[in-house]
C-alpha cells in the first residue's frame, strides 16, 4: 500500500507492517503502543519533547545527536558523561 502527498489521520491496530518505509513524513503527536521497532533506523528524525516508557533498549547504539537537556530516569546526560569522564 502506497500513501502519498495526503494529510490523514491512520489508525493501525493489530497490523504487521514491517519492512515499511516512512521518508518525509510528519508523525508528531503519533502515539505508539505495544509495537516492536527492532531492528528499526531512524535518520535525521526530531524526537525534541517526546517522552520514552518502559523500553528495551538492548545493544541499541546513539550517535551524533544533540542530546542537549535529554534525561535518562531523570538524570541529564550531560552530567552523565561528565562523571563518565571524571572516572576514567
Amino acid at each position: 500500500m502506497k500513501i502519498r502527498d495526503t494529510q490523514e489521520t491512520l489508525q493501525a491496530t493489530h497490523a504487521d507492517l514491517s519492512r515499511s518505509e516512512f521518508t518525509d513524513v510528519n508523525l508528531q503527536g503519533a502515539r505508539f503502543t505495544n509495537v516492536n521497532l527492532s531492528k528499526a533506523a531512524f535518520t535525521d528524525i526530531n524526537f525534541s519533547d517526546t517522552k520514552f516508557g518502559n523500553l528495551n533498549l538492548t545493544n541499541v547504539e546513539i550517535d551524533g545527536c544533540n542530546t542537549t537537556g535529554m534525561k535518562i530516569r531523570g538524570v541529564l546526560v550531560a552530567d552523565l558523561f561528565d562523571a563518565y569522564r571524571k572516572r576514567t
